[in-house]
């Protein structure tokens, strides 16, 4: 049984005119039409409208580019776009896996012109600046420094692929299950004669991820060869490709609402969206969804909405599980920094582990387009009189200060115009010191915060809204009298904090007993200089005072259980420093491949800055993202009240009774990614498992049973519900994995979003990869119900 409020039904004004529901009912979805083109990978670039475009058309054809990964490999392959437009084919010196020679352009984070990747700039003298291109990726995969033969190819390559990813930016989720299915299609005619035999459509059905049996693939096979040649071809492929995309429980739900015409009339889709729980429906809004979705021009012309038009909706951001007033900036940004959770990355420069990984400024890069608001900058004395960064007396790389500086300048303000927090630490003597101070000073020029900033209260940080595009130093290192000037300033405070478990894993730093490194700003700390530059910081404390340390959100996910203890004595007065002051925390040294720990059990205790290592993919950073995905990604959110207000009595450890009933009804999945793609036969058995972050009394975990081999439209029809005490601070993680009897199962995708920001009603949760990029087409279909006893405090 389905969720939703079937009741007495609304008597529809005017009636719907029998000729316009016999036109308008069950249309072919957009991805079964045009179905008789020759060549179903150029149909699809011809969708996006790009088939006549001569940079898209180049790199149909092809180019031979130079592939330059140091100063002496620097290899020529050749690079082709494939016909669906959104894959790019490139050679390999030794054959791989067909999975391994392409690339797709949704993954594609950047592409840069000329020498503005470090790789270029390190090894790229030998072309001029006109002839490269840098791409850079989602998640941990390398950039791909490029040089074309001529400028005008390397332009064709830089045009061509904002285009493609504009066009694909732009697409709506229906258009791209058109790509995404006809891309198998072409894959699956193998050939390409347009004609699908049943031996095709078996392979077609193994690559979407489905496992049918033969003698029903067959009877749907033959009930759709019409002209019984045992092939498929035109019309007949569009109908067992309709046969296929069914959703009968949308049917269903549409069917409910819209009744025996198969037509929504607009106070019939008026009367789905109060179900929802759409906040301030009106006829007007859901006259304008069927303007908006609908494909049907006659049905929009009698103010009706098609299956297929439902369809477009639900799969729209409009009908996303994410509030999409949320996407945006919504939230109050003048309040003082303490306030906000502010994304953080610790180690940032690594790209790797901390004991011997590759230390690149274009770790700085890919956390600033994450959002990241405070990067870390571990300085060590260098050769030549220059400061390096790197991770202190271990084997990893070094990268030179000013080119870390060069990249934070250049990059901090892409994404977001709010301040930036350099947390700097500083193992150089005073001469490199002063050299740090030039470069700070010369390069940052006046995005650099050097005084205090005014205020109508000089107890109180500023807010992020009065530093726009502003960096400010937060620095640990030589206290007062080891080279370093004290400054005026008012009294604000600055505390780190280690994750529990070991050392700070910072080489050189004070440490305190156990191995804990733990410190905390008291009302005194005063900002300092770094030599003569006159740089805003906030120092540390020499002997610091301990502060508590938090419990882990699901037990038994850490090892340090002792650690708790203190939090669990001292939660409120540790929520009350942070309401006023800012505490970073950072992970253990004794995370020796930079594993992360999980931020939520910090933000529950209002610490500001809880610093991840951005290049390590887990729960963890899915937690991070999740938390930092509303608010426009600007890397501040609000903290809820009860961590704001100085008098506060929130703890943690004791929220109080449940006050917020989550009930998910998870029903279907739609399109998962094959985990074997190399492998016909492997086919996923997908669950779902829905994970609550909050404060410990509201951690949990609860599961679907798992389909057996259909990763294309499994269905599931079960319920799951949680009791929330603390529901301001909980996220809501949605997984889906393939079930293993005998290993761990493997990881297919997830989405991470704030409680608060979660729509009711039937919604799709599109899914994303391990490195954060969109699978799409990939969605699960649930219905939402959110109930709350009481209001937040």
């Amino acid at each position: 049984m389905l969720c939703g409020r079937w009741g007495s039904r609304r008597r529809r004004e005017p009636p719907v005119p029998a000729q316009v529901a016999a036109t308008v009912a069950l249309p072919p979805p957009p991805a079964l039409q045009d179905g008789g083109a020759r060549r179903p990978g150029l149909r699809a670039l011809k969708k996006m409208g790009l088939t006549e475009d001569e940079d898209v058309r180049a790199m149909l054809r092809g180019s031979r580019l130079c592939k330059i990964r140091s100063r002496t490999w620097q290899k020529e392959r050749l690079y082709r776009l494939q016909e669906d437009g959104l894959t790019v084919w490139f050679q390999r010196r030794i054959p791989h896996a067909p999975s391994q020679h392409i690339f797709f352009v949704q993954h594609i984070e950047a592409v840069r012109e000329g020498h503005q990747s470090e790789g270029l700039r390190r090894f790229g003298g030998a072309f001029a600046p006109a002839r490269c291109l840098t791409i850079a990726f989602k998640g941990r995969r390398k950039n791909l420094d490029l040089a074309a033969p001529t400028a005008e190819e390397a332009q064709r390559w830089v045009r061509g692929l904002a285009k493609l990813r504009a066009r694909l930016e732009a697409m709506s989720q229906r258009e791209r299950l058109d790509h995404w299915i006809h891309s198998y299609l072409h894959r699956a005619d193998s050939n390409q004669d347009s004609k699908m035999s049943f031996k095709e459509i078996k392979s077609l059905l193994r690559m979407v991820n489905v496992d049918m049996n033969d003698m029903y693939a067959y009877r749907l096979f033959k009930e759709c060869d019409h002209s019984d040649n045992e092939r498929l071809e035109g019309t007949e492929i569009e109908e067992f490709l309709r046969r296929l995309l069914k959703r009968p429980e949308l049917e269903e739900i549409f069917r409910r609402y819209s009744g025996e015409d198969r037509v929504l009339s607009a106070p019939e889709l008026l009367e789905f969206l109060e179900d929802q729980g759409e906040d301030g429906a009106t006829l007007a809004h859901a006259q304008q969804l069927i303007q908006t979705y609908e494909l049907n021009e006659t049905a929009k012309q009698h103010e009706l909405m098609t299956l297929d038009g439902f369809m477009m909706y639900l799969l729209s951001p409009e009908g996303d599980a994410l509030n999409p007033a949320h996407t945006c900036m919504f939230q109050d940004m003048d309040q003082p920094l303490s306030h906000y959770f502010i994304s953080s990355s610790h180690n940032t420069y690594l790209t790797d582990s901390q004991i011997g990984g590759l230390s690149s400024t274009e770790a700085y890069v890919r956390a600033f387009a994450q959002g990241c608001r405070c990067v870390e900058l571990d300085c060590w004395e260098g050769p030549g009189g220059e400061p390096v960064i790197y991770h202190g007396h271990t084997l990893t790389s070094k990268i030179l200060f000013r080119d870390v500086v060069q990249a934070v300048r250049d990059h901090a303000f892409t994404l977001s115009p709010y301040p930036v927090i350099l947390s700097l630490e500083n193992h150089c003597g005073l001469e490199q010191q002063a050299v740090m101070a030039c470069h700070l000073r010369t390069i940052l020029g006046d995005m650099l915060v050097t005084q205090a900033l005014d205020s109508q209260n000089p107890e109180e940080l500023p807010s992020p809204e009065v530093m726009p595009q502003s960096l400010s130093v937060a620095a640990e290192g030589p206290g007062p009298g080891e080279g370093q000037e004290a400054a005026s300033c008012s009294e604000r405070g600055w505390s780190h904090l280690v994750r529990p478990g070991g050392g700070g894993g910072r080489g050189g730093g004070r440490r305190e007993g156990g191995g804990r490194r733990a410190e905390a700003a008291g009302q005194a700390d005063l900002p300092r200089t770094v030599g003569p530059g006159r740089v805003l910081l906030c120092h540390a404390p020499s002997d610091p005072a301990p502060c508590p340390r938090p419990t882990p959100a699901l037990p038994g996910q850490l090892p340090q259980r002792a650690q708790g203890q203190e939090a669990h004595s001292r939660g409120n007065s540790f929520v009350r420093h942070n309401t006023r002051q800012l505490t970073r925390v950072y992970p253990s040294g004794l995370r020796m491949n930079s594993a992360n720990y999980s931020p939520q059990e910090m933000w529950n205790s209002g610490c500001q800055l809880v610093a991840l290592n951005f290049q390590t993919p887990g729960y963890e950073m899915d937690l991070n993202a999740g938390r930092f995905l509303v608010n426009g990604q600007c890397g501040y959110i609000l903290k809820p009240a009860c961590l704001r207000q100085p008098d506060t009595n929130f703890d943690p450890e004791s929220p109080g009774p449940p006050r917020t009933t989550l009930t998910i009804q998870v029903l279907t999945a739609q399109q998962l990614p094959k985990l074997n793609a190399e492998k016909p036969s492997s086919i996923v058995d997908p669950l779902v498992r829905v994970e609550i972050y909050g404060v410990p009394m509201d951690c949990a975990r609860k599961e679907t049973n798992y389909v057996l081999n259909n990763g294309f439209n499994p269905h599931w029809g079960q319920t799951l519900q949680f009791q929330l005490r603390a529901p301001e601070l909980v996220l809501v993680r949605f997984v889906v994995e393939d079930y293993d009897t005998t290993s761990p199962n493997d990881f297919v995708g997830q989405f991470t979003l704030p409680l608060n920001s979660l729509k009711q009603g039937y919604r799709h949760i599109h899914l994303l990869s391990k490195d954060g990029a969109s699978l799409s087409p990939a969605t699960i279909f649930v219905h939402i119900r959110v109930q709350h006893s009481r209001g937040p405090d």
